[in-house]
Protein backbone atom coordinates (compact mmCIF):
# COMPACT_ATOMS: atom_id res chain seq x y z
CA UNK A 1 0.00 0.00 0.00
CA UNK A 2 2.64 2.22 0.85
CA UNK A 3 3.97 1.55 -2.70
CA UNK A 4 0.51 2.56 -4.33
CA UNK A 5 0.62 5.59 -2.45
CA UNK A 6 4.24 6.51 -3.99
CA UNK A 7 3.00 5.80 -7.06
CA UNK A 8 0.61 8.53 -6.97
CA UNK A 9 2.12 11.41 -8.24
CA UNK A 10 1.59 14.81 -6.78
CA UNK A 11 -0.01 15.99 -10.77
CA UNK A 12 -2.95 13.10 -10.14
CA UNK A 13 -3.71 14.32 -6.62
CA UNK A 14 -4.36 17.25 -8.27
CA UNK A 15 -6.13 15.72 -11.01
CA UNK A 16 -8.24 13.88 -8.12
CA UNK A 17 -8.90 17.01 -6.69
CA UNK A 18 -10.02 19.04 -9.66
CA UNK A 19 -12.30 15.59 -10.70
CA UNK A 20 -13.53 15.52 -7.27
CA UNK A 21 -14.23 19.49 -7.03
CA UNK A 22 -16.00 19.73 -10.71
CA UNK A 23 -17.95 16.38 -9.76
CA UNK A 24 -19.11 18.45 -6.25
CA UNK A 25 -19.77 21.34 -8.60
CA UNK A 26 -22.03 19.86 -10.66
CA UNK A 27 -23.94 17.83 -8.52
CA UNK A 28 -24.34 21.85 -6.52
CA UNK A 29 -25.95 22.86 -10.09
CA UNK A 30 -28.09 19.83 -10.55
CA UNK A 31 -29.13 20.35 -6.87
CA UNK A 32 -29.91 24.24 -7.80
CA UNK A 33 -32.00 23.40 -10.34
CA UNK A 34 -34.00 20.58 -9.60
CA UNK A 35 -34.27 19.99 -6.22
CA UNK A 36 -33.63 22.89 -4.80
CA UNK A 37 -36.92 24.40 -5.52
CA UNK A 38 -38.16 21.21 -3.51
CA UNK A 39 -35.94 21.67 -0.42
CA UNK A 40 -36.66 25.04 0.40
CA UNK A 41 -40.36 24.39 -0.52
CA UNK A 42 -40.29 21.74 2.54
CA UNK A 43 -38.47 23.92 4.73
CA UNK A 44 -40.71 26.83 4.14
CA UNK A 45 -43.75 24.23 4.81
CA UNK A 46 -42.05 22.71 7.80
CA UNK A 47 -41.23 26.48 9.11
CA UNK A 48 -45.24 27.51 8.20
CA UNK A 49 -46.37 23.92 10.15
CA UNK A 50 -44.26 24.70 13.15
CA UNK A 51 -45.78 28.34 13.08
CA UNK A 52 -49.07 27.65 13.05
CA UNK A 53 -48.89 24.77 15.63
CA UNK A 54 -47.12 27.59 17.73
CA UNK A 55 -50.41 30.03 16.81
CA UNK A 56 -52.76 26.80 17.84
CA UNK A 57 -50.65 26.18 20.95
CA UNK A 58 -51.03 29.70 22.52
CA UNK A 59 -54.34 29.81 21.22
CA UNK A 60 -55.61 26.69 23.05
CA UNK A 61 -53.04 27.84 26.21
CA UNK A 62 -55.48 31.27 26.05
CA UNK A 63 -58.32 29.36 25.61
CA UNK A 64 -57.85 27.22 28.96
CA UNK A 65 -56.73 30.23 30.47
CA UNK A 66 -59.68 31.69 29.58
CA UNK A 67 -61.90 28.67 30.55
CA UNK A 68 -59.70 28.34 34.04
CA UNK A 69 -60.86 32.22 35.23
CA UNK A 70 -64.60 31.14 33.94
CA UNK A 71 -64.40 28.15 36.59
CA UNK A 72 -62.80 29.87 39.05
CA UNK A 73 -65.66 32.88 38.71
CA UNK A 74 -68.27 29.96 38.52
CA UNK A 75 -66.63 28.31 41.53
CA UNK A 76 -66.34 31.56 43.46
CA UNK A 77 -70.25 32.00 42.37
CA UNK A 78 -71.29 28.79 43.70
CA UNK A 79 -69.75 29.39 46.97
CA UNK A 80 -71.46 32.43 47.84
CA UNK A 81 -74.95 30.71 46.44
CA UNK A 82 -74.61 27.78 48.80
CA UNK A 83 -73.52 30.51 51.80
CA UNK A 84 -76.73 32.12 50.50
CA UNK A 85 -78.40 29.02 50.90
CA UNK A 86 -77.48 28.03 54.52
CA UNK A 87 -77.87 31.06 55.71
CA UNK A 88 -81.56 31.12 54.52
CA UNK A 89 -81.87 27.62 55.84
CA UNK A 90 -80.47 28.88 59.39
CA UNK A 91 -82.94 31.95 59.05
CA UNK A 92 -86.01 29.95 58.60
CA UNK A 93 -84.79 27.09 61.23
CA UNK A 94 -84.46 30.02 63.67
CA UNK A 95 -87.64 31.50 62.69
CA UNK A 96 -89.37 28.22 62.60
CA UNK A 97 -88.44 27.98 66.02
CA UNK A 98 -88.97 30.97 67.41
CA UNK A 99 -92.84 30.20 65.65
CA UNK A 100 -92.97 26.85 67.39
CA UNK A 101 -91.69 28.66 71.20
CA UNK A 102 -94.30 31.04 70.08
CA UNK A 103 -96.84 28.72 69.36
CA UNK A 104 -96.21 26.76 72.56
CA UNK A 105 -96.20 30.03 74.87
CA UNK A 106 -99.44 30.51 73.07
CA UNK A 107 -100.81 27.34 73.84
CA UNK A 108 -99.77 27.40 77.33
CA UNK A 109 -101.33 30.55 78.04
CA UNK A 110 -104.97 29.50 76.86
CA UNK A 111 -104.95 26.31 78.75
CA UNK A 112 -103.49 28.45 81.41
CA UNK A 113 -106.92 30.41 81.29
CA UNK A 114 -108.82 27.85 80.10
CA UNK A 115 -107.97 26.10 83.84
CA UNK A 116 -108.42 29.06 85.40
CA UNK A 117 -111.69 29.88 84.04
CA UNK A 118 -112.47 25.94 84.54
CA UNK A 119 -111.28 26.74 88.57
CA UNK A 120 -113.64 29.48 88.51
CA UNK A 121 -116.04 27.92 87.72
CA UNK A 122 -115.85 25.19 89.38
CA UNK A 123 -115.02 27.36 92.95
CA UNK A 124 -118.70 29.27 91.89
CA UNK A 125 -120.03 25.87 91.42
CA UNK A 126 -119.20 24.45 94.88
CA UNK A 127 -120.08 27.64 96.44
CA UNK A 128 -123.87 27.89 94.86
CA UNK A 129 -123.86 24.38 95.92
CA UNK A 130 -122.37 25.06 99.63
CA UNK A 131 -124.96 27.89 100.06
CA UNK A 132 -127.61 25.88 98.74
CA UNK A 133 -126.86 23.10 101.23
CA UNK A 134 -125.94 25.96 104.22
CA UNK A 135 -129.69 27.72 103.07
CA UNK A 136 -131.22 24.53 103.62
CA UNK A 137 -129.24 23.82 107.12
CA UNK A 138 -129.71 27.09 108.82
CA UNK A 139 -133.58 27.04 107.87
CA UNK A 140 -133.71 23.48 109.48
CA UNK A 141 -132.19 24.78 112.53
CA UNK A 142 -133.56 28.22 112.79
CA UNK A 143 -137.12 26.02 112.40
CA UNK A 144 -135.73 23.72 115.13
CA UNK A 145 -134.79 26.95 117.72
CA UNK A 146 -137.75 28.62 116.85
CA UNK A 147 -140.18 25.53 116.38
CA UNK A 148 -142.14 27.07 114.25
CA UNK A 149 -141.91 27.39 110.42
CA UNK A 150 -140.46 29.86 108.68
CA UNK A 151 -142.69 31.62 106.00
CA UNK A 152 -141.63 32.16 102.39
CA UNK A 153 -140.42 35.94 102.64
CA UNK A 154 -138.53 35.11 105.98
CA UNK A 155 -137.10 32.27 104.32
CA UNK A 156 -135.56 34.20 101.32
CA UNK A 157 -134.34 36.72 103.95
CA UNK A 158 -132.58 34.30 106.36
CA UNK A 159 -130.49 32.62 103.01
CA UNK A 160 -129.52 36.13 101.29
CA UNK A 161 -128.41 37.46 104.72
CA UNK A 162 -126.18 34.25 105.05
CA UNK A 163 -124.91 34.02 101.82
CA UNK A 164 -124.12 37.82 102.19
CA UNK A 165 -121.88 37.07 105.04
CA UNK A 166 -120.57 33.70 103.46
CA UNK A 167 -119.78 35.51 100.37
CA UNK A 168 -117.52 38.36 102.28
CA UNK A 169 -115.62 35.88 104.17
CA UNK A 170 -114.14 34.39 101.05
CA UNK A 171 -113.41 37.64 99.54
CA UNK A 172 -111.79 38.86 102.31
CA UNK A 173 -109.74 35.43 101.93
Amino acid sequence: MLMLAEAVTPQTMLGNIIVASGAFIILLVLLKKFAWKNITDMFEKRADKISSDIDEAEKARDKAEQLAKKRETQLASSRTEAATIVQNAKDSAAKSRQNMITDAEEEVKRKKEKANTDIEQERTEALASVKGDVAELSLQIASKILNKELTTDAHQDIIDSFVRKLGESDEAR
